[in-house]
């Protein structure tokens, strides 16, 4: 079931993903499935599932976009603090 946004701006979903999202997760499969078959192991799967669970949209926003925010909040990006006395 393909859902376009009422908007016509925001990005289009398919189920619980962006399109983007689903194009990466089935890529991803893919190699992990290849990747098991080489016997490389489980990691490349396990990685796979949590992305595909960490960027499920639920009211426009995922697990994955907070933890990018807090990401780059706590870790990439320089704070700049005024302090200054009123009088």
């Amino acid at each position: 079931m393909f859902i376009y946004p009422e908007n016509l701006r925001a990005k289009p979903m398919l189920w619980l993903w962006e399109l983007r999202d689903i194009g990466i997760i089935g890529v991803s499969f893919l190699l992990s499935f290849l990747a098991l078959a080489q016997g490389v192991g489980m990691p490349p799967l396990v990685i796979t599932v949590l992305y595909a669970f960490l960027a499920i949209r639920v009211d426009g926003s995922s697990i994955l976009d907070f933890l990018r925010r807090a990401a780059c909040f706590l870790l990439l990006e320089q704070q700049y603090y005024e302090w200054r006395l009123d009088p």
